[in-house]
């Protein structure tokens, strides 16, 4: 026991052989740090697992009372006779050093304005058939674009360079035709019923001319039976479009312009160190027109960026869209400054709204006056310089507006919403009795019980005759 004690193993490693192992043994400081480090983990994997714990029972507290809610709105209304108020469940408290967790979204009970406001998106909402030969129409136009672009790509590779050597330097030969973009009401999502005219806009790597158009309008009436056997004609118009249409019903309409990113770059910018453009073709095309296409290009962009991701955001712009449809007033409105609107209504609220709420604020915000010149207006957030988006709207055609969005919040508040959406009042909802207003089947015996009983009564009256009073038990 003493030669194999730590001591002497010590003495015999210093005086006769150093390079005897020795397992290192802690002091008693540096023991007690370790326990004292170890119990400190140990209650704090305790407090962890208590707290996870309580939140784990308070979450599930929370979900037993949002489903209660969700099965049994109907018996609410029925035992107050109202649409209750929204009931927002208390926040899961939260331990120390853990996280505050927020409520669970709660789904209040579907108002009345709701379901008339889904009633008229349902209407108004495309067909599967109209839907499937867009999608049809639209995909066919792409694929005979590209086909387009192929051919005219080789048959430039293949022309001889002219004198000069002018189609040496980098970029001469590259595809003229870069790309196919869908933009307007198909890239947003905002087609309505009846709508058949879609917008497609073709980018080129140079400023458009009247002869790359008929170059393209040629290519693309060969090149469309290639990709379908469906029939198409294809023209253009005098506003320099390609215009393909479908021979078959529903007959859709694709829309597509050209256009370049070179026609919005300012010419008179300095460019130094950088090689001079190209002088512009005789014909070129009009750049009203090409801007045009362009903003709506970025358009497309900035409503996939900011309003699609928005709840209720498509389903009111088509509400909407259908108004200015129906209403000679509303349809001054600008889509463009009506997705704005929308947008920015909906955007700067607290939460998700409903649809009926989403259509109220809407109409609050227009009602307020921001459609008016002295009001705060709406700037485009798409250009460079600060642009009103209103800018087309005369005066009246402003005030006319104003004034249509406070008659219809005055609708709004008699229960009238089925007028300004054009649509017949819906009858109220069934209601659903709860459990303890269920009443419970009559069975066979009790229902040939009061069968007997009635027959006894009616025995009984015959017996005493038409004018004789029943005789009480007290004689009188």
């Amino acid at each position: 026991m003493h030669v194999r004690g730590r001591r002497h193993r010590l003495q015999y490693k210093k005086k006769v052989n150093p390079d005897l192992p020795i397992a290192d043994k802690p002091s008693t400081r540096v023991r007690k740090l370790l326990e004292e480090r170890l119990r400190r983990q140990r209650q704090l994997s305790k407090q962890r697992l208590g707290e996870l714990r309580r939140q784990h029972e308070e979450m599930r507290r929370h979900g037993l009372c949002k489903r209660r809610l969700e099965e049994e709105p109907q018996a609410q209304e029925a035992r107050s006779g109202r649409s209750p108020p929204d009931q927002h469940p208390p926040p899961l408290r939260s331990g120390p050093g853990l996280f505050a967790a927020k409520p669970l979204p709660m789904r209040r009970p579907e108002s009345s304005d709701d379901r008339h406001v889904m009633c008229k998106h349902a209407a108004i909402y495309p067909t599967e058939e109209e839907l499937l030969a867009v999608q049809k129409a639209v995909s066919h136009s792409e694929r005979a674009l590209k086909l387009v672009s192929d051919t005219m790509a080789e048959e430039d590779s293949a022309r001889p360079e002219p004198e000069g050597g002018e189609c040496s330097r980098p970029g001469a030969s590259a595809r003229i035709l870069k790309g196919v973009m869908r933009v307007g009401l198909l890239a947003k999502g905002l087609l309505l019923r009846g709508d058949r005219a879609v917008q497609l806009i073709l980018l080129c790597s140079q400023k458009p001319a009247r002869a790359l158009l008929r170059r393209v309008t040629e290519q693309l009436a060969l090149q469309l039976p290639m990709v379908t056997e469906d029939k198409y004609e294809v023209s253009s118009d005098p506003e320099a479009n390609i215009i393909i249409s479908s021979c078959e019903e529903p007959r859709i309409q694709v829309t597509v312009s050209i256009t370049s990113p070179l026609m919005r770059e300012d010419p008179s910018a300095d460019r130094e160190g950088t090689e001079a453009p190209p002088p512009d073709p005789g014909d070129v095309l009009s750049s009203e027109k090409c801007l045009q296409s362009l903003a709506a290009l970025r358009h497309a962009k900035w409503f996939q960026a900011r309003a699609s991701g928005l709840q209720p955001c498509v389903i009111v712009i088509r509400v909407l869209r259908d108004l200015c449809q129906r209403v000679p007033t509303w349809g001054a409105l600008p889509d463009w400054a009506m997705e704005l609107l929308v947008e920015k209504a909906l955007s700067s609220t607290k939460g998700p709204l409903s649809p009926g709420d989403a259509v109220r604020r809407v109409l609050e915000c227009v009602a307020s006056g921001t459609l008016l010149t002295d009001g705060p207006g709406l700037q485009d957030p798409c250009e460079r310089d600060q642009m009103d988006a209103l800018g087309s709207m005369t005066l009246q055609e402003r005030e006319d507006i104003t004034a249509s969005a406070q008659h219809a919040l005055r609708m709004l508040a008699f229960r009238q919403i089925h007028k300004i959406l054009g649509i017949d009042p819906l009858p109220p909802p069934k209601s659903r009795p709860g459990a303890r207003f269920r009443k419970r089947p009559r069975e066979a015996s009790e229902a040939e019980a009061e069968e007997g009983a009635s027959q006894r009564k009616r025995a009984g009256g015959a017996e005493r005759g038409p004018c004789e009073r029943p005789r009480l038990l007290n004689g009188t």
